[in-house]
């Protein structure tokens, strides 16, 4: 039987010359399906690979690039920073300049952290000929007067501190009264009578009399004039011509040289007339 077989399978097997053996057919068509499956599988190995490559590289150029964008935005703010000091020095020494009094340039070092106290520390003091009451201003208006000066540093008691004082004028009327105090960002003009002439917009500045403030510096703009039915004063609220939240540099009059500051009326002519005329006169 086997003798018979044999001969069978190899006339099979010779039996078309050149092509594939039918017995072998099968395992071609499986070895090609498996080529084919792993040659499909490589290359989208290697397309990850290569797509997960070059994500790295981006992420690392894109970290690279933030670190560079974040140095070019501090480098920025420190030279927009040393550009806006500069022109407040610049304007600082300006007005010492012009001025005839003697002044003492001081940098605000410190802030009081007591929401009920508004005061700031120059890092001025006794050493450099600072003493207790001196008046404290900016080219703008006045800031306050020194409270308690150390041998290197001062602590400064801001016009807005309620246990702060400024005798001051109502520079329209001449009406006078006390500055003291209210929060942190407004005080009250205190002691007028009720017939004294106050109206809101009107330049309060420092009348002189307290010894401490030369004449005629601006102090701040009268905001709201309250009148009760029957009181013998008025409640007149000011908006301090300075900032007392952002100073940064000041000045300590150390000799007013007797001089009276006396600012000129700001706006057209007839503004100027309206401000400082008597009502009545209009």
């Amino acid at each position: 039987m086997t003798a018979l077989f044999i001969p069978f399978l190899l006339f099979n097997m010779e039996r078309k010359s050149g092509e594939a053996l039918w017995i072998l057919r099968p395992f071609s068509f499986t070895t090609g399906l498996f080529l084919t499956g792993y040659n499909s599988f490589s290359t989208g190995v290697k397309g990850t690979t290569s797509l997960y490559l070059n994500l790295v590289g981006i992420s690392k150029k894109n970290r690279t690039l933030t670190t560079e964008n974040a140095k070019l935005k501090a480098k920025l703010i420190e030279m927009t920073e040393l550009t806006l000091e500069n022109e407040r020095l610049r304007n600082l020494l300006k007005f010492k300049q012009k001025s005839e009094m003697k002044l003492m340039a001081g940098k605000v070092i410190g802030k009081d952290l007591v929401p009920e106290h508004n005061t700031v520390t120059i890092n001025i003091g006794t050493r450099h000929g600072i003493k207790k009451n001196m008046a404290v201003i900016t080219a703008a208006g006045a800031v306050g007067y020194v409270l308690s000066p150390e041998v290197f540093t001062s602590q400064i008691i801001l016009l807005t501190d309620p246990y702060a004082a400024i005798d001051a004028l109502v520079q329209r009327s001449r009406a006078r009264g006390i500055v003291e105090g209210h929060n942190s960002d407004k005080a009250n003009l205190n002691y007028l009578k009720r017939g004294d002439d106050a109206v809101i917009g009107d330049l309060v500045i420092t009348s002189g009399l307290d010894n401490i403030f030369p004449k005629g510096f601006p102090v701040g703009v009268i905001s709201n004039v309250k009148k009760s039915r029957f009181g013998t004063t008025q409640d007149i609220e000011l908006s301090p011509v300075i900032n007392p939240n952002n100073l940064e540099e000041v000045f300590v009059i150390l000799d007013a040289k007797l001089r009276d500051f006396e600012p000129q009326p700001v706006g057209s002519p007839e503004e100027i007339k309206n401000k400082t005329s008597p009502k009545g006169d209009l």
